[in-house]
C-alpha cells in the first residue's frame, strides 16, 4: 500500500494548477488568444540580459567539470560568500556565508526550514497570516505541525495584533511573513514588523523557548515606487530568510534560491545545523550547480519590473472602474479582487463564460475573494478587459 496522505495530494493538485492545467487545454481548443489565464505566478517578462551574459560566460570559460559537477552540500563557498556580501551591502543584514544553504528554490527552503525547526516528537505548531500561499500547509504538515491561521485586516490586509498574540501559544514553533505578499501584494509596514517583532520576542520570553520568524521572500524585488521591504534580520534575532530568484530574475523553472540562517540567532549554529540535516534528509542537497554559479554575477539585478507595475496599473485601474473591490498592491503581481458573491468558486466558475481563468482564495485561508496573477503580457490584459467588463455587468456593478 502506498502512503494515503500522499495519493491524496498527488490525486488533488493545488487548485493554481487545476486552474493552469485546464488554461492549457482550453487554450487547445480555441486558441491561446482567446484565453484569458491568470493563474499562476509565471512571470511573462523575459530575464536580465545578465543572466544570459553570465551564463555564456560560464558555459565557454568555466572549467566543465567543476561547472557541471557537485558542489558542497549547501551550496558553493564563494556563491555563498557573494551573497553574504551583497545582503550585508545592501540591507546591513549581518549575514554570514557559513550560515546560507543553497535551495532549489523557495518550496525546498521553506520545506528544509520548517524540518529542521520542527520536532515531530513534540505537538507543535506554525502560525500563518491569511491569506498565504496554499503549500504552507503541505509543507508544515509534512514537517509534523499543524497550520494556526490568522486573518490578516481588510481592506489593508496588515497584520490583526490582537488574533496574533491569541494565537501564538506554548505549542507555536514560528511565524511565517510573506511580504511582498502572495496574493495580496501587499507590503508589511516597518510599524507592523515591529509590533509583530515585540510579540514574538515577549512570547520567548513567556514560554521559554525559540519562536522563529521565517521570512518568505520570493517577491522582495519586485516592489513599486518607493515602498520598502524591512529586512527582517535588523528586527528580529530568531530569524530565517528563504528567498528565491525565480521571480526577481524571471527563472521559476530554473529552482534556485537559498535559506539565511541569522547569526544572531540565540543557536544559530545549532539550527544552521539542522538546516544541513533537513535538507539531506529530504534529498535537497548541492542545488543546481549551473545556476549557483550564475548567482554573483545577478545578484542585486532584476528582470524588467516596469511591466508588472504598468500591468497593475492598467488592471486595477479598470477593475475598479467596473465596480470590483480590489488590494492595492504594492509589490509581486496578484491582484487579491473581492468575489461578488459569497461564493468565490461560483464567481470562477462564471468568469470561466468569458474565458477568464480566476483562482479562488479559499485555498488561501481567506475565503470570499480571487487571485489574478498579472504577470502576463499587457496585451493579454488589453484584450481581457471587456470580458471583465461583461463580468461585472452579470453582477450589475456596471451598466
Amino acid at each position: 500500500m502506498v502512503s494515503k496522505k500522499m495519493e491524496a495530494l498527488g490525486v488533488k493538485k493545488s487548485v493554481i494548477r487545476e486552474i493552469f492545467e485546464y488554461a492549457k487545454g482550453r487554450k487547445a481548443e480555441i486558441g491561446e488568444d482567446r484565453v484569458f489565464d491568470y493563474s499562476i505566478g509565471n512571470p511573462s517578462v523575459a530575464a536580465p540580459e545578465d543572466v544570459k551574459g553570465a551564463l555564456l560566460r560560464l558555459l565557454t570559460e568555466a572549467d566543465p567539470v567543476k561547472l557541471h559537477g557537485y558542489t558542497s552540500a549547501q551550496g558553493d563557498p564563494a556563491v555563498r560568500r557573494a551573497i553574504a556580501d551583497h545582503l550585508n551591502a545592501t540591507y546591513d543584514a549581518g549575514a554570514d556565508p557559513n550560515l546560507i544553504y543553497l535551495t532549489v528554490g523557495a518550496a525546498a527552503a521553506l520545506t528544509i526550514s520548517m524540518n529542521a525547526i520542527l520536532n515531530d516528537e513534540k505537538d507543535e505548531e506554525i502560525v500563518v497570516l491569511a491569506p498565504f500561499f496554499p503549500e504552507y500547509r503541505v509543507f508544515a504538515e509534512k514537517a509534523g505541525a499543524r497550520l494556526t491561521v490568522v486573518p490578516c485586516t481588510e481592506p489593508d490586509f496588515q497584520i490583526d495584533f490582537d488574533a496574533l498574540e491569541k494565537a501564538v501559544r506554548p505549542e507555536t514553533k514560528a511565524v511565517i511573513v510573506n511580504s511582498p505578499n502572495n496574493p495580496t501584494g501587499v507590503v508589511l509596514s516597518e510599524q507592523s514588523i515591529l509590533r509583530l517583532c515585540d510579540i514574538l520576542r515577549k512570547a520567548e520570553e513567556t514560554f521559554g523557548h525559540p519562536i522563529y520568524l521565517i521570512s518568505d521572500e520570493p517577491y522582495r524585488d519586485l516592489i513599486y515606487g518607493d515602498v520598502s521591504v524591512p529586512y527582517l534580520t535588523r528586527y528580529y534575532d530568531d530569524t530565517v530568510v528563504c528567498y528565491s530568484f525565480s521571480k526577481s530574475l524571471s527563472l521559476p523553472g530554473e529552482r534556485i534560491g537559498y535559506i539565511l540562517v541569522s547569526p544572531k540567532m540565540r543557536n544559530a549554529s545549532s539550527v544552521y545545523a539542522a538546516v544541513l540535516g533537513a535538507g539531506r534528509a529530504l534529498g535537497f542537497v548541492c542545488a543546481p550547480a549551473l545556476f549557483q554559479f550564475m548567482i554573483p554575477y545577478c545578484l542585486g539585478k532584476t528582470a524588467d519590473t516596469s511591466v508588472y507595475q504598468r500591468n497593475r496599473d492598467l488592471l486595477y485601474g479598470a477593475l475598479t472602474e467596473y465596480g470590483f473591490t480590489c488590494a492595492n498592491p504594492d509589490g509581486a503581481f496578484y491582484l487579491f479582487m473581492k468575489s461578488p458573491e459569497p461564493d468565490a468558486y461560483a464567481f470562477c466558475e462564471t468568469a470561466k463564460k468569458y474565458e477568464l481563468l480566476l483562482v479562488p482564495s479559499d485555498d488561501f485561508g481567506f475565503p470570499g475573494y480571487v487571485r489574478i496573477a498579472y504577470c502576463v503580457t499587457t496585451e493579454q490584459i488589453e484584450r481581457s478587459l471587456p470580458a471583465f467588463r461583461l463580468l461585472a455587468k452579470d453582477y450589475h456593478l456596471v451598466s
